[in-house]
């Protein structure tokens, strides 16, 4: 225990060196100290891990803290042991420790020199520490992260769901609950879990006023990135990509566009992480380039702008990682790039999952399509979603709707068609139903309802499915209408929303933006050298150039460039062969064979027009890009199954073809005639292989029709990459 009359702001001089607490860092600490339940939501950089830290070393016994992640420990240990003179202070104990290093931990607990010990919680549910623990004095328990309970949280980990009764085997002492991110709902769910429904909550607000939100379409990305940097050297920055394989490539873009970055990914090994992690808040490196596991607890107050390349699975998510950014309180830019094609992309990954699961992922990406095509005050809209109510007067302009507002509208009577439709469905349905039932689209969804058959379907039919959406959000927020959460999102009329029924009044909507023409190019190169507009003249003159070489040699259009290397063109006007090859799908091979008429009239073309072609960056070639491209071209030599190939390469049999594909369309020959000889016949190949050589088209969905589905996607994609290596290259 404790005692009760401790000068709490003389302990936080003496052990960490400040003066005063933050909000309600005292009461928090003080709710620990009177061995109190509590409760902590407090948005990134407001100090939580004081919050526990402090109350540790006050107390008698050892805290235990409950930690997702390694790298998260890591860095807290190293911050507690650096105001401290006791080495032995802070440990943690995960798999990453040897026996020896565990058997060191366990005696200075024993000593009772260690005050926290941070663990995983996979380590808690191992038996051995359980009794270990079991033997020792605890002060309470910490559950870091501890949106992670919750499966409506955006990062559940089953784990966490067992900590209660775990903490019950080993001690009964107080918990302390701490996150940044907590939906009301999410809220609960943690506290009737841990069964800690009489915690104390301190709640603080959500609202970080320095932080400035943007969303932009996903369009020329790259080359938008490069350009933003370069406006802030010198300044620290996070750029977010959901893929592995993403977060390598911008990082080698940016590097060979001379901006000092790394990337930082579950898949590097540990060593390797620990170093760019430690490079970044050394101030060695500008930029990472990171999945979503970079950044939780790490303490660098100075991140001056967050890049979010691909739009995160959820607004919890979202919000987490913007505030890594101005944690002093100064400059924060939060700038997120949204395409719809990336949400298609994250449903894909919700499939095959428990139904229950997928309901809540569709939902949460429901959330974070709303946010990105807002077009009211983001920051209104960011606290409306976490309980919070917020005047966007306030925003001071704290966001690109705010600083750019859209064109306002009179919009009571489309209000009103929506309010009536929810309660004509008796509040049954989600807000994609009544977007389809206003505008008069029938979806098998309308059918089975037969909603069709209704006197009042298709009564906003002058407006479509995306306005109706657009209508949705915006009398959410205005408090008309409620998302039911436990229904997965079914819309409910409020008392407001009931008034404005019987007695409607002016309701001003906003026009929304269009995010319809994004362009989600994986290729990297083709984004490098982009100048401005897209050139339809030089464009026309490309395909009737391909159409009469094609003509002559009696092969496909599509087999001499395909469609994105002639638009790529377009944009960066190569006028030798050397350029010709940072084409994107253009190699050396393909240059050679086809390229001299194509830079002569592109050549001719510039002169003509004195267009002024971009040179402000470097554009990377995707030719023998890695080392991993070469073992692949060997590998296939080999004739190792392609299975094994990936699986060696840690990707995926479709990252795979991804691959094979950009080699071969480059210009470069790859046989795999061996594992296309084990999946289809001689026959079946020629037949596979003269629809190409007539098809107008190398569409695979095409191809599919046309056989019938007779044969699967992945042979017609097989043999595509058969015939465009051997007519090709």
């Amino acid at each position: 225990m404790v005692n009760q009359d401790i000068d709490l702001k003389g302990a936080l001089r003496t052990y960490f060196g400040f003066d005063n607490f933050k909000g309600e860092q005292e009461s928090i600490i003080q709710n620990v100290l009177n061995g109190r339940n509590t409760f902590v939501i407090m948005p990134t950089g407001g100090g939580k891990s004081m919050c526990y830290q402090l109350p540790s070393l006050l107390m008698d016994g050892t805290s235990i803290i409950v930690s997702p992640l390694i790298a998260l420990m890591k860095n807290q240990v190293d911050a507690i042991r650096n105001v401290s003179d006791n080495e032995s202070v802070a440990h943690f104990l995960n798999s990453s420790l040897s026996k020896n290093e565990i058997s060191q931990v366990k005696k200075d607990i024993q000593s009772g020199k260690t005050k926290m010990l941070y663990v995983a919680p996979e380590s808690l549910t191992k038996q051995e520490y359980i009794d270990f623990l079991t033997s020792v004095d605890i002060s309470f328990f910490a559950i870091d992260e501890a949106h992670c309970i919750s499966e409506w949280g955006h990062d559940f980990r089953p784990e966490y769901r067992r900590l209660r009764e775990i903490f019950e085997r080993i001690s009964n002492v107080p918990i302390i609950a701490l996150t940044a991110t907590a939906t009301p709902k999410v809220q609960l769910d943690i506290q009737k879990n841990l069964n800690m429904l009489d915690a104390d909550l301190f709640k603080s607000s959500f609202n970080r006023d320095n932080l400035y939100y943007e969303i932009r379409p996903k369009r020329d990305i790259e080359k938008q990135i490069i350009k933003y940097i370069r406006n802030r050297q010198g300044e620290s920055g996070i750029i977010y990509c959901l893929s592995r394989k993403k977060v390598e490539e911008i990082s080698e873009l940016l590097q060979i566009n001379g901006i000092n970055s790394l990337p930082y990914h579950a898949g590097l090994d540990a060593t390797t992480r620990a170093k760019h992690q430690d490079m970044f808040l050394m101030e060695e490196v500008e930029v990472i380039v990171a999945t979503i596991a970079f950044g939780m607890g790490i303490d660098k107050p100075d991140v001056r702008y967050v890049i979010h390349h691909d739009i995160p699975k959820s607004l919890e998510s979202y919000y987490q990682e913007t505030g890594r950014a101005g944690r002093d309180g100064g400059v924060g830019d939060c700038i997120a790039f949204y395409s719809y094609k990336d949400i298609e992309k994250l449903e894909k990954f919700l499939q095959g999952k428990p139904i229950t699961e997928q309901e809540i992922g569709r939902q949460l990406l429901n959330e974070i399509v709303s946010y990105s095509e807002t077009s009211v005050c983001r920051r209104k809209f960011i606290l409306h979603y976490f309980g919070e109510e917020f005047n966007e007067k306030k925003c001071n302009e704290q966001c690109d709707n705010c600083k750019n507002p859209r064109e306002r509208k009179e919009g009571q009577e489309y209000v009103t068609m929506l309010l009536d439709a929810i309660k004509f469905l008796d509040e049954t349905q989600k807000a994609k139903h009544y977007c389809a039932f206003l505008s008069g689209h029938v979806t098998a969804d309308i059918k089975a309802y037969k909603h069709d058959k209704l006197p009042t379907f298709g009564i906003g039919k002058d407006q479509d499915e995306h306005f109706w959406n657009a209508v949705i959000r915006q009398v959410t927020l205005g408090g008309l209408v409620s998302k039911d959460i436990e229904t997965f999102g079914t819309l409910k009329l409020t008392d407001a929303g009931k008034r404005f029924i019987d007695k409607p009044e002016s309701f001003m909507l906003l026009k929304q933006h269009d995010f319809s023409n994004t362009d989600d190019d994986d290729t990297i190169a083709q984004a490098g050298g982009k100048g401005g507009a897209f050139d339809e003249t030089l464009y026309d003159l490309l395909v009737d150039l391909r159409k009469t070489i094609a003509k002559q040699k009696n092969i496909p259009p599509f087999v001499i460039f395909q469609e994105p290397s002639l638009k790529d063109m377009c944009f960066q006007y190569p006028i030798t062969i050397e350029e010709l090859t940072n084409i994107q799908g253009v190699g050396n091979g393909k240059a050679q064979r086809y390229g001299e008429p194509f830079v002569a009239l592109i050549h001719h073309y510039v002169e003509e027009n004195d267009i002024e072609r971009p040179q402000d960056m470097v554009v990377k070639s995707l030719v023998n890009k890695s080392v991993l491209k070469v073992q692949l071209i060997q590998n296939i030599d080999r004739k190792l199954p392609l299975e094994d190939i990936a699986k060696a390469q840690g990707k995926s049999f479709l990252e795979l073809l991804d691959e094979i594909e950009s080699i071969v369309n480059s210009g470069t020959r790859v046989n795999i005639n061996y594992y296309i000889n084990s999946l289809l016949d001689q026959e079946n190949q020629e037949e596979i292989f003269d629809y190409f050589s007539g098809a107008e088209t190398d569409d695979l969905v095409t191809a599919y029709h046309e056989f019938d589905g007779l044969y699967t996607e992945e042979e017609l994609r097989l043999m595509r990459i058969k015939f465009m290596s051997d007519m090709a290259n």
